[in-house]
């Protein structure tokens, strides 16, 4: 045992564990996928000129993730693939710091590894680690800072603890510039670390200078960013509150934590044998009564969602009843994965989860002790690090949910906040070794995960073999409606960036979008790439808009299924025209 918690054996297989399943899945498609098109583009002008360009799709600063994508193209050549192999490899770093910080609060070696897997193998993990967002690399950056804290918490000299609080600093803010909301590490985490260590007083002023030159830092990125041609500003100040919109947003996003750390969720279960017969009884109602407003068709329906949560609040863009992106809006209706039944399960799963979380919550059960080799920070200082950045990350969410809801990917920085506090409450209230059943729980979610990200970049190869059929057809790329991430690449190609009325600089950049044709069929976006202007588009319908067009239709592979998915060329207008 000592010898493998010096050689960290079960944080290297945490991260060895998660690469070979992403490897199994084949995670290669060459196209964009949710807005890490543009991205990438930007990192190969980066690879090719040396300077940053942005394209009209960049919210995020992007920073040091372009760089990491560049020098990826350099070696290996671009291809959309190529850069994503970049944010596995932070991906995987990120496994191996989120299992050692977990040991660093006072978590088991074996519960800590349970714990890192139970998250990188769910489909929200998995899924946005081959991808070129900015959702890993923020995250990475996020827990290098709250490990590089706890660390200055346990130093046992003083200048032990300047350095970890200085390598706090400096990595957070270099960190933060590929997703600006992560800077809160510097800006709250390290000033709550220096709050905890406030009785030394060399501490404490080396940690003002440094959090005072983070501030600094960030201002600066922020004013030259603020003036790069084609980039969508971000405000913090929302110019409404609409309070039953937030409420309602809120509340269906911490619903759907519990649903995505299930494996840990449900180990809770048991614990509704603690409940009084009456309590269990209403508890049960109150499930119940939640699920038929969730499926009766009233128009209460669109207020009441089963899990895995989706549509018109913003959740579900990775967890959803397809099993694949939520947002790629091809004609037809995408093959269902998790239907109503399954639903049901998930939602009464995670509902009794959460009630069994909150009966082991009573003063008359027995409190085991947990022996540990570090010195494992005491409830309340935990406290004083980690929940201050949950207050904050919630307060800045508040504009983008308001303009954009709040996507299940935004949830992954409060995931990992909220797992040391779920296991070292399980070790020290329930039992200290996490059971057997969690295992295979982790296991059973890690096989739907790795199925479901297969299918999701096999369908993506299917959507390139059709743009690869019909330009060899002499089909021009600007008349082929092939979903909204690839029409914003090549609207990239033709006029340099995406049409996005949010541009600020240059002046007039953004030019308004001429009407489709009369009788066409819709194009998600099409006001953000207008040189696309269809005759055909990707469906999995053949009989979407005016029917099959004349080119062969293309399989691809749905495990654990014989029969393939196919997708179709349909017509986007009438015959007449």
């Amino acid at each position: 045992m000592q010898l493998a918690r010096r050689l960290r054996i079960h944080a290297v297989l945490c991260s060895l564990v998660f690469l070979i399943s992403e490897l199994i899945s084949r995670p290669y498609a060459n196209m964009g996928i949710d807005d890490d098109g543009p991205y990438s583009l930007v990192a190969k002008t980066l690879a090719v000129t040396g300077h940053i360009h942005y394209n009209g799709w960049s919210a995020p600063m992007l920073g040091w993730q372009l760089y990491l994508g560049a020098a990826f193209i350099k070696l290996f050549g671009f291809s959309f693939t190529t850069v994503r192999m970049s944010t596995l490899f932070v991906a995987v770093l990120t496994t191996f710091l989120l299992q050692r910080t977990l040991v660093r609060t006072g978590v088991t070696e074996r519960n800590a590894a349970l714990g890192t897997l139970a998250v990188v193998l769910s489909p929200l993990y998995f899924m946005v680690s081959v991808t070129f967002l900015t959702d890993i690399t923020g995250l990475f950056a996020l827990a290098l800072c709250v490990y590089s804290c706890l660390r200055a918490l346990q130093a046992s000299t003083e200048r032990a603890t300047i350095a970890w609080l200085c390598f706090a600093a400096i990595t957070n803010a270099i960190g933060g510039t590929s997703r600006q909301i992560d800077w809160l590490g510097v800006l709250v985490i390290v000033p709550s670390t220096l709050y905890l260590l406030r009785s030394r007083r060399r501490v404490l002023f080396a940690g003002a200078l440094l959090t005072a030159a983070g501030a600094l830092f960030i201002s600066s990125c922020m004013v030259w960013v603020k003036y790069q041609p084609y980039t969508l500003p971000e405000h913090l100040i929302p110019s409404r509150y609409p309070v039953g919109d937030l409420l309602m947003l809120f509340t269906y996003s911490l619903l759907d934590l519990p649903y995505l750390l299930l494996p840990l969720t449900l180990l809770f279960l048991p614990q509704l044998r603690n409940l009084r017969p009456r309590t269990l009884a209403i508890l049960a109602l109150l499930v119940a009564g939640y699920i038929f407003l969730a499926t009766y068709p009233s128009h209460l329906r669109g207020n009441f969602q089963l899990l895995p949560l989706g549509g018109s609040i913003g959740l579900g863009e990775w967890n959803n009843v397809t099993g694949m992106f939520a947002y790629d809006l091809l004609k037809g209706q995408a093959p269902i994965v998790i239907g109503a039944f399954a639903q049901v399960l998930l939602t009464l799963a995670t509902f009794g989860g959460l009630f069994g979380l909150l009966a082991s919550l009573q003063p008359s059960l027995r409190t085991e002790t947990v022996a540990e080799s570090i010195a494992s920070p005491l409830w309340r200082d935990l406290s004083i690090l980690l929940l201050p950045f949950v207050l904050a990350y919630g307060l800045i969410m508040i504009p983008r949910a308001l303009d954009y809801g709040i996507r299940d990917r935004y949830l992954l920085e409060l995931i990992v906040v909220a797992l040391p506090f779920l296991l070292r409450y399980y070790q020290e209230r329930i039992q200290v070794r996490l059971p057997s059943a969690a295992i295979l729980m982790v296991g059973a979610v890690a096989i739907y995960t790795i199925t479901m990200t297969h299918n999701m970049f096999s369908l993506y190869r299917a959507r390139i073999a059709i743009a690869h059929e019909m330009f060899a057809a002499w089909v021009p790329d600007t008349a082929v409606d092939q979903g909204w991430e690839q029409n914003f690449v090549v609207e990239i190609h033709h006029a340099g960036y995406v049409n996005s009325p949010l541009i600020e600089r240059p002046a007039h950049a953004y030019r308004p979008a001429s009407p489709l044709p009369a009788g066409s069929c819709t194009v998600v976006n099409h006001e953000q790439s207008p040189l696309i202007r269809p005759l055909y588009g990707i469906s999995f319908d053949p009989n979407a808009c005016y029917g099959p067009a004349p080119f062969a239709p293309v399989h691809y592979s749905r495990w654990p299924y014989h029969t393939p998915g196919t997708l179709y060329v349909v017509r986007y207008l009438p015959p007449s025209a």
